[in-house]
């Protein structure tokens, strides 16, 4: 396990939005004003699970969905709150990762469905019943947010995913009673369709148990752990990168020396922030012939969630051939 404080700076702009966007909505309402059902998700990566087990019976709508923006930093519009305040169920990462929404909501109706996939982690530090309703102190501050612990880069972790897309059929099952068989048998095929990654990741474990790769940051941290790898990345470098920082010359310079020694196999690399440091060990492991694998924060565009993660693990199952 790494240590790392969580997440980079919290968005700081969001809080004069909300008196203007709340005097535009119904606080709380449980639909649109034609008795619509509205789900709202943080990210599009949250937006695809929703519609997957909406199906066509919601429409579903995600605040980001550009392949560019950076949730750990992204600043809410007046319109984006006014989305959420509305919204019949909000579905969202949680665990500081998306801190606006914890912003909006607790400005809102404590009553509000939410569903927090953090909350949803297995055997996590903070998991408990926040999903029934909103957080009515704003949310738990995860400053200084020990990975070593957990990591709240929860899409990666296909249990909590299973488990946050059936808690997303049992509130629109409550939301809307006649459809609430449709919502369960959608929840079901989606867990079918997680399985098929899991076969990708439990093959890499059987063929490459403990097999060592490095991270640029660590935002795949649940896939390397399912995966059977080992992260050997110093995590003074991944715990720098991750919150915006220049790592210290002694931790790039030993992930460097991971790199030109062949001492891993792989490197994980998030392509959505990504600087000068960054693209400088990429640049070092691949004059090394060390293979580099891409990873997002959101969706790239076109894919829904399950192409996204099947053809990221089926890269890392190539990448360690």
């Amino acid at each position: 396990m790494r240590a790392s404080s969580g997440f980079r700076a919290a968005t700081a702009a969001v809080g004069l939005s909300f008196a203007a966007a709340l005097t535009l909505t119904a606080c709380g309402s449980d639909t649109t004003g034609d008795g619509t059902l509205t789900v709202v998700a943080s990210t599009n990566v949250w937006g695809s699970v929703a519609q997957a087990v909406a199906g066509d019976k919601v429409d579903v709508t995600s605040i980001i969905t550009e392949p560019s923006s950076d949730p750990h930093s992204f600043e809410a519009s007046p319109t984006d709150a006014a989305k959420l305040t509305d919204a019949s169920l909000i579905v969202y990462n949680g665990g500081g990762y998306d801190h606006f929404v914890d912003d909006i909501i607790g400005t809102g109706n404590s009553d509000q469905l939410t569903v927090n996939a953090f909350d949803l982690l297995e055997g996590g530090a903070h998991a408990g019943e926040h999903s029934d309703g909103g957080d009515s102190d704003g949310g738990d501050s995860h400053e200084g947010h020990d990975h070593g612990d957990v990591n709240e880069h929860v899409w990666f972790d296909v249990d909590t995913v299973d488990a946050t897309a059936q808690s997303i059929a049992d509130k629109l099952g409550q939301l809307d009673p006649d459809n609430a068989d449709a919502y369960k048998a959608n929840a079901a095929t989606f867990h079918g369709q997680l399985e098929q990654i899991s076969a990708i990741t439990d093959g890499i474990a059987a063929a490459h148990k403990d097999a060592p790769v490095a991270q640029t940051e660590p935002i795949a941290y649940y896939l390397l752990q399912s995966a059977g790898l080992k992260d050997v990345t110093p995590p003074d470098f991944t715990s720098a990168i991750e919150n915006g920082n220049d790592p210290a010359p002694a931790a790039i310079a030993a992930t460097r020396q991971l790199l030109t020694g062949k001492q891993v196999q792989a490197l994980v690399y998030n392509v959505q922030t990504q600087d000068r440091v960054t693209q400088d060990v990429r640049a070092t492991a691949e004059s090394a012939g060390i293979p580099v694998v891409e990873v997002t924060e959101t969706l790239p565009e076109g894919l829904d969630y399950i192409q996204w993660q099947t053809n990221t693990a089926e890269s890392l199952a190539a990448a360690l051939q």
